[in-house]
């Protein structure tokens, strides 16, 4: 046994298969992780301001975790950070003492894939669960089963796995597995592209992709253009991942943690994604032999979406045709408009916090934890002293509408893009 394996504290808990699959949700700031708290979410993921593949998004300090991880805990939810670069020697500075701290703010677990990341996390914050990140592209059981005997007790399984290798690997390992539900699909596997490298010095392994996939190229061959770079433009982006009409299966084969990505989406997509997938999930368990896919549920998912929808891996390779190669029409015909921050029972009048442009005689749609949902025509709206407004055109301006229904602190109202 060598001095790493005397020293280290292996995972020693029991819990290796939950007894209801969690949703875990993004976050890519404390406002998105209470909306996604709010709206559902058993656990979120989120970033620290090191160690992690979204250097864009609006990563947490310290702090900002400790209200987060408070926040969360009143709804009975934990908080994940992912650590999830692959660390050159000049990251390492400073590592023991960025798991201690996340330890001490209450962070349950975070989400590793370099082997000198979980070392250390194993060493020197034991309280921290450490869950292998799906950059660690792991497809296979033995590969799992090697995970557990390192001392970890969930596996994020790359998002090439089908549901026959889900099956198998339940099998034969008696581990946690998270898998990806919904969101984007890398092009390469996840995370190894270098593209983003080589265009423009942002290291995809460091957080730093520039989602190259996602731009438009021209394609020459000995100099001849093929495509017309008006009329043909190229791009290697994958459709997104939605497994809405699949969680019978998603439950039934064993997958105990249903991932969302997107910590750098917005607002409006958390919440509405995670409302959907709470629902669905919500309903299987109270009805295993009834449930319904319900066409609601759908909708709503569209509602959010920003590019077109497929199953990634799950059943099939896919091919072609789950590739996108044009600018396609916007998939979600839809602008997030306002939050609820306060509302009067006795006058029926919301105070709206504005986040999109909206105006008196315009069909909004209000959106509640639960399903709760309904649509009305904007009347008259006043500012804070009560004057009268033509339009909510200012970026968080507080407002006051009168709503058809009674509505609660943190519903959504969204507005139809019209079609010019």
């Amino acid at each position: 046994m060598t001095t790493a394996e005397q020293t280290i504290p292996r995972y020693k808990g029991k819990r290796h298969r939950l007894d209801r699959p969690e949703l875990l949700a993004p976050a890519g700031n404390l406002e998105k992780l209470k909306f996604a708290v709010h709206y559902g979410a058993d656990a979120v993921y989120i970033g620290g301001q090191k160690y992690g593949l979204r250097s864009n998004a609006g990563n947490f300090s310290f702090e900002e975790m400790k209200e987060g991880v408070e926040f969360a805990k009143t709804y009975g939810s934990k908080v994940f950070v992912a650590t999830n670069i692959y660390a050159h020697d000049e990251d390492i500075d400073g590592l023991e003492y960025y798991l201690q701290k996340l330890e001490e703010v209450g962070i349950a677990a975070i989400i590793a894939a370099d082997p000198i990341i979980i070392e250390t996390a194993q060493r020197v914050a034991p309280g921290l669960e450490v869950h292998l990140s799906t950059q660690q592209s792991t497809l296979n059981w033995q590969a799992v089963q090697f995970w557990k005997e390192e001392g970890l007790p969930r596996v994020v399984l790359g998002r090439e796995t089908s549901f026959a290798e889900i099956a198998e690997i339940k099998s034969r390992v008696d581990i946690e597995i998270e898998a990806f539900i919904h969101g984007a699909m890398c092009s390469s596997f996840s995370g190894r592209c270098v593209l983003s490298n080589h265009f423009t010095d942002r290291d995809s392994n460091r957080g730093g992709c520039c989602q190259s996939c996602r731009w438009k190229y021209d394609l020459h061959v000995d100099e001849e253009q093929l495509y017309d770079e008006e009329a043909d433009p190229f791009t290697m982006g994958s459709k997104d991942l939605c497994m809405i009409d699949y969680m019978p299966e998603l439950i039934e084969v064993g997958v105990d943690s249903f991932k969302i990505e997107g910590r750098m989406k917005s607002l409006h997509y958390v919440a509405t994604v995670v409302n959907a997938y709470r629902q669905a999930i919500d309903s299987y368990f109270e009805d295993p032999e009834g449930y319904v896919l319900k066409p609601e549920w759908v909708e709503e998912i569209n509602k959010a979406a920003n590019r077109p929808l497929n199953t990634g891996f799950f059943l099939d390779t896919p091919g072609a045709e789950d590739h996108i190669y044009e600018p396609e029409e916007k998939a979600a015909p839809y602008d997030f408009a306002g939050v609820v921050l306060e509302y009067d029972e006795a006058s029926g009048v919301a105070v709206i916090q504005q986040r999109n442009h909206f105006k008196p005689g315009q069909e909004v749609e209000f959106v509640g934890p639960g399903g709760r949902f309904f649509k009305q025509t904007v009347g008259e709206i006043t500012d804070s002293e009560g004057n009268s407004l033509d339009a909510a055109r200012h970026p968080l301006q507080l407002i006051r509408i009168q709503t058809a229904q009674p509505v609660k602190p943190m519903d959504l109202m969204r507005k139809k893009i019209s079609k010019k």
